[in-house]
């Protein structure tokens, strides 16, 4: 049977309310990419090597490609330099990590005995952020402590009892290791927020406001996000003291991310539809995204017998398979993976040609970190979202 799969306007009713969720018009699932031949392109005003930081850390930097900085990176870094508190909200994929770690990697480099608390809402992410810490710091015998749960405890507790620097972790298990005097606050003179947002969303707001509260007034606190709200706002204010307020933002989502809308007929089957999208060759690397553990776990195994190379990561996995997952997806050696919202937010996987919302998603900023795993960078992607 034939199928015309993107929906375009033709979808009906153009909202719907998601049980539990917002009413989102689907007419904001439709963006397409505008491609020209002369593009806008920012200029920075500074270069790496123009910030005043250690040269060991300068080569580093360069060593690892990078000569011009983001416009976060641009942006922020020289505030961050002088010590002050700051609020950076950029689209994802933009550079937020290098953007906190280039500066404080300075810092301790020039105040041996400070130490970092980096807090994140993801276990991936932290370990994402303690790699890109120790591509940039090699040799320059600088340390990290990664803290998450879902973890053996007893190698991080193992690694707190030695020389650290930074320490990168989850709200939960950094709650944990405080009550356990593990983690003395009063030590800590610099906190990063990363994904802040989406803490805020996972309900991590008590054990934020725990870890807070026990550190000393006297602090540089660092907030990034991708999205902007109230419940943000009041977090700012609470947390931290007149920060700078850096925002690149020029709209929801990346001008990257072509987005279109898949039309589920009442004479089709979704399933099939899906299928028949896979097969086509410009969908290459394929993010899926599910609502729930379930879902996401049953809908792997129907791809894989359905002959596709897939795998899926949600949180009913271990950490284990996890990585694994997105190793084998990372490296190219499967095409396609299916996840739930924990992989919404900070994980970098390259070249994403797709992202597919098999389910709709609670939340429109749900959608948009979703759709942020494709179009990073200068790269085109493209999004599609199932209605019907």
């Amino acid at each position: 049977m034939s199928r015309k799969p993107y929906g375009g306007s033709r979808f009906g009713s153009n909202q719907r309310k998601r049980q539990g969720g917002e009413r989102i018009d689907f007419s904001r699932f439709i963006n397409k990419a505008v491609i020209t031949e002369e593009v806008d392109h920012f200029v920075a005003e500074h270069r790496f090597q123009d910030f005043d930081i250690d040269q060991q850390l300068k080569r580093a930097i360069s060593a690892r490609g990078f000569n011009d900085p983001t416009p976060i990176q641009d942006r922020t870094i020289p505030h961050i330099l002088r010590g002050s508190d700051l609020v950076g909200i950029a689209n994802t994929g933009t550079g937020k990590t290098a953007a906190f770690l280039i500066p404080l990697i300075n810092k301790v480099r020039i105040q041996t005995q400070n130490i970092v608390l980096i807090i994140v809402p993801t276990r991936e992410l932290a370990i994402q952020i303690d790699q890109e810490l120790k591509n940039l710091t090699g040799g320059m015998k600088i340390f990290s402590a990664c803290c998450v749960g879902g973890m053996n405890i007893r190698p991080q507790i193992q690694a707190l009892r030695y020389r650290h620097n930074f320490i990168i972790g989850t709200p939960g298990r950094l709650k944990d290791l405080i009550a356990r005097k593990m983690i003395h606050l009063s030590d800590i003179r610099t906190v990063v927020l990363d994904e802040a947002d989406r803490m805020l969303d996972m309900g991590f707001i008590g054990d934020m406001r725990f870890v807070m509260a026990g550190m000393p007034k006297e602090r540089q606190t660092l907030f990034f996000a991708a999205t902007f709200s109230s419940e943000v706002e009041k977090v700012i204010k609470e947390f931290l003291r007149d920060p700078v307020r850096i925002s690149v933002k020029t709209r929801d989502t990346s001008k990257n991310v072509d987005q279109d809308v898949v039309r589920i007929g009442r004479d089709q089957v979704k399933i099939e539809v899906l299928h028949d999208l896979l097969n086509q060759k410009e969908l290459s690397k394929v993010l899926i995204f599910g609502r729930t553990k379930h879902g996401v776990e049953k809908l792997s195994k129907v791809l894989i017998q359905r002959g596709f190379q897939a795998e899926s990561i949600h949180g009913n996995k271990n950490h284990a398979k996890r990585q694994k997952a997105l190793s084998l997806f990372k490296t190219d050696r499967i095409k396609i993976l299916v996840a739930t919202d924990v992989a919404a937010r900070g994980i970098d996987i390259a070249d994403v040609s797709h992202v597919i919302n098999y389910d709709l998603p609670e939340t429109y900023d749900d959608y948009i970190h979703r759709i942020g795993r494709t179009g990073r960078g200068d790269k085109k992607g493209k999004a599609l979202t199932f209605v019907g």
